[in-house]
Parts: C-alpha cells; structure tokens; sequence
C-alpha cells in the first residue's frame, strides 16, 4: 500500500492506543432502518480521555522532537479538545506546553471558562493564556514572549496542518483491515469538520490507499462552509507536494452546513436529542460542539434517506466528551 510507504517516512511517537475500536450499531441501524452504521470509537485514542487530535499530535509531537525543541505552543476556543490533548502529549513526552485559549464561545455557565477541558488543561500542568476573541495582537504578543524564551514548536489550532492530517491518513490503514475483517459494502464516512485536518487526512488516506469510500464533513465552525472546502483542499494539495501524489486534483470534498445551528459552540435541541438517542439506544456519549452535530447529521441523513446508496456508514467519532460537563443546562 503507497499510504504505509508515505507514513514510515515521517516521524511518529506514539501516544494513542491503536487501533481504536470499530463497533457495530445495532440498535441505531434498526432504529434508524436505513443502512448498517458503525463508529470508529477515535473517543479511545487513551490520551486524557481521548479523541481525534491523538492522531495529529503522533506527526506533530515527532516532529518537534526530531527538531530538538525546547516548547510547543497550540491555540484553541476556551474548551479546546486540541488544547486539552496537546498539554497530555507535551505531559507525556516531557515538553512545556502553552495554550492561547481564545474566548469565543458566549456561554451562560459559569462553569465554562474554568471547568471542562479547562480543568483538565490544569491538571496535566500546562500554562494557559486567555485572550478575547478576533485578537490577534494579544496573541502575537503571547507568542513573542515565548518565542524569546524557547526554541518554541508551533502547532496550528486544532493540529490541522499537512504533518497532523497525517493521523487521520493513518486512521485509514487501521480502518482498511476494520472493515475487510467486517466484510462492508459500498460505505460512507461522517464527522464533524472544523479545522480541516481530520477530513483532508481521510480523503488523502482513502486516496492512497485506493480504499472506494466517501467522505462527508459536518462543518461545526465555520459561518461560511467554502471557507472550510477550501482549507481542505490547501491541505490535500501541501500534501501532495510533500509526498508527489495528486490528491487534490482527483477526491470529491463533500462539507454539508445543515447542522451548525446558531454557530460554533451553541447547542440545539436536534443535537441534544441526538445525543441522548445514541446514549440510551448504543451507551455511547458524544459532545455538543463537534461530535453531536455529526450524529444529529448523520441521523437526519438516513431518516431522509441521503444515503441509501450505501450498504454502510462508519460515523467518526472524534471525541469531546470532557466538555459535556459544561453544557449542563442544555440537558436538563
């Protein structure tokens, strides 16, 4: 397989525990009578209660290690999942790490600059810095300050560079034994897309791999969804000059803007009763910012029958669960 040649030949440490699990939905699929749906439990990656910025961080942190440096610094919104499994790694693998964490997300609790995946950033001993929304000054400052004192590794909010995408490049190798053991047909992948890495990673994987599936982005950020298509399609293409393959001139992007709601990181009803349906039907617990507008996504798909065309669907689930905790009133 040319996708394995591709990633022997970039630094990797390893963080995550893999694979990760891929589980049958039965009680969803019958629920939902369409086609058979699975997850990819990426909720399991091991790295502080796990998810999908596990994948990115293995490229990124072998990166940083194999050019000696001192510091990693990342960016996030305040209950960054990114974030919070940056400062794991940098725990893990003994480097200071830094958070810009940026306020952009209006919340009535009162929990949410200080709980969630706040606390969690505390508690695996990274430094935090808060700035307000659409600041960019505030952050070259920070990022000044820090790069005066350390041969600092900038990683990119949400890890989403050509080096992370490769971890969801990766996730396709694993998947692609997954589901030959699991005999599936014509099959379709969900998620929810921000910051574009995780899906240019599956297209690039699939790509190279020459795995038949196609891919569907839930975009969860971004107010206008072109600007999300065309930051996978940078990445596909800085890809492909890294490695001479032609990814970008051959995949079909598909970002779907229905589930958003109100804008990044505010709840709805749809995505609160997705949620508890995929808890109490399957035990599975998924967040309202990213991960639970994917399933409401994805049950309104096949409830409307967007994908009858598929024998199989794997929902990627990305993780988030951390931050539940501070979206309590949107459940009660």
């Amino acid at each position: 397989m040319k996708l394995v040649e591709h990633l022997q030949s970039t630094p990797r440490t390893i963080l995550g525990h893999w694979p990760t699990p891929f589980e049958l939905l039965p009680r969803l699929t019958s629920e939902l009578g369409g086609p058979r749906i699975w997850v990819k439990r990426d909720d399991c990656t091991g790295l502080a209660t796990g998810g999908n910025k596990t994948r990115k961080l293995e490229y990124l942190i072998g990166e940083a290690q194999q050019q000696k440096k001192e510091a990693v610094v990342t960016f996030g919104a305040v209950q960054s999942n990114h974030a919070r499994q940056t400062a794991a790694a940098c725990a893990k693998v003994g480097l200071p790490c830094f958070l810009i964490l940026s306020d952009q997300v209006t919340s009535n609790d009162d929990r949410y600059k200080t709980g969630g995946n706040v606390l969690l950033d505390h508690i695996l001993g990274a430094k935090t810095h808060m700035v307000p929304a659409n600041d960019p000054d505030a952050i070259r400052g920070i990022l000044a300050e820090l790069k005066a004192r350390f041969d600092l590794y900038v990683i990119p909010g949400g890890g989403s560079n050509a080096t992370g995408a490769l971890g969801y490049a990766q996730s396709i190798v694993e998947l692609c034994s997954q589901v030959k053991e699991q005999d599936l047909g014509r099959t379709a992948l969900i998620h929810a897309s921000s910051s574009a890495g995780t899906q240019a990673g599956l297209l690039w994987g699939i790509h190279e791999s020459e795995w038949q599936a196609d891919v569907y982005g839930i975009n969860v950020y971004h107010d206008d969804p072109e600007t999300l298509t065309k930051t996978i399609t940078s990445l596909l293409s800085d890809l492909d000059e890294r490695f001479a393959t032609n990814s970008a001139e051959s995949v079909s992007i598909h970002v779907n803007h229905a589930y958003r709601g109100d804008g990044y990181g505010q709840t709805n009803p749809e995505t609160i009763e997705a949620i508890q349906m995929l808890a109490r039907l399957e035990g599975l617990l998924f967040d309202p910012v990213y991960s639970g507008k994917a399933v409401n996504a994805l049950i309104d798909q096949i409830s409307v029958g967007a994908f009858a065309a598929y024998e199989d669907v794997i929902m990627v689930h990305t993780g988030g669960m951390p931050a539940l905790n501070v979206y309590q009133s949107s459940f009660e």
